[in-house]
């Protein structure tokens, strides 16, 4: 006779339970961020973020605390006795305007501190050096826009962002060509302002310690900002399913004193045209090579064509 197994108690069941959810929680793979709030240090904008997210939830933990406090009390204080009856009540019109406004004014100062961070979300700071490595200006400048406004001082470095299955694309401006994938490299303290679209299917750009998400959508043109305060590598990856390949289009942005970054362009710009000098050169050869090869069996095939009738015969 087989033996049926000994049943599993709830309390068993509940901390099997609680180890599942923690352990899938804690060994996720997921997009870097912070443990509890998102990565900051990279950017102000990024920096004014976590300030904005640790706010909200402290003040969301208070609240919290403070509701389920009362509510263990409340069991505890008013728990069922034996001879005791509960009190019948119809309201307490104290303490439910008391809630109500308290709730108003914490809704009213998240408001507040919200818009009051917002533009230093969005808006680019100021550079701190210019296009020649040089301590930016600091003149005043008026700038009118529908989308982002340009940084204070007007200085700011615009790359061009491509996303396509499954890399990023980064043109650079000036007089040279130099673009990259990958790795976008930019030099610490300059504000760099992203033109970010996409070839193919949406996108989504971030980096979590230098801001916020942006879609990279085909057919349109979105904007974001960001100005490394420390020379570094920061990591971060599309945030938006985009095909089989999703988890490996990966982004990288390499911060570097500016004279290292004026090298890497440089060296960039003369390696781009090195390869395409040495790819016009190969396509020249292979021309080359297959006229030789067409002109040659053109006339072979004449030669032959004139002995036929004689071997006819």
């Amino acid at each position: 006779m087989t033996k049926l197994p000994a049943p599993v108690s709830r309390t068993t069941v509940s901390l099997a339970l609680i180890a599942a959810i923690a352990g899938s929680l804690l060994f996720a793979t997921a997009a870097p961020a912070g443990i509890l709030t998102p990565e900051s240090g990279g950017s102000p904008n990024a920096d004014k973020v976590e300030s904005l997210y640790t706010l909200v939830s402290l003040m969301g933990l208070v609240v919290f605390l403070a509701v389920e406090g009362v509510l263990f009390w409340s069991m505890y204080k008013f728990k069922a006795r034996k001879g005791r009856v509960a009190a019948q009540i119809h309201g307490n019109t104290r303490l439910e305007i008391g809630w109500t406004v308290g709730a108003a004014v914490i809704l009213v100062f998240i408001t507040a501190v919200t818009f009051l961070e917002l533009p230093g979300i969005k808006n680019p700071a100021r550079s701190d050096i210019d296009a020649n490595g040089q301590r930016a200006g600091y003149a005043s400048a008026l700038y009118a826009s529908t989308d982002q406004p340009a940084p204070p001082g007007g200085d700011a470095l615009n790359i061009k962002v491509d996303g396509q299955q499954y890399v990023w694309r980064y043109q650079y401006p000036g007089p040279k060509r130099v673009y990259s994938y990958v790795d976008m490299v930019v030099p610490v303290g300059r504000t760099v302002i992203l033109d970010i679209s996409a070839d193919d299917v949406a996108h989504s750009w971030w980096i979590p310690e230098l801001g916020g998400k942006q879609d990279a959508i085909p057919g349109y043109t979105n904007q974001t900002w960001f100005k490394a305060s420390k020379p570094g590598d920061f990591g971060g990856q599309c945030a938006e399913l985009c095909g089989r390949n999703h988890a490996n289009m990966i982004a990288r942005v390499r911060a570097v004193p500016f004279e290292e970054y004026q090298r890497w362009y440089d060296q960039r710009a003369d390696d781009i045209k090195s390869a395409q000098d040495e790819g016009a050169r190969q396509r020249r050869a292979l021309v080359e090579s297959e006229g030789a090869q067409a002109a040659d069996g053109g006339s072979g095939g004449g030669a032959g064509g004139a002995s036929a009738p004689d071997q006819g015969n």
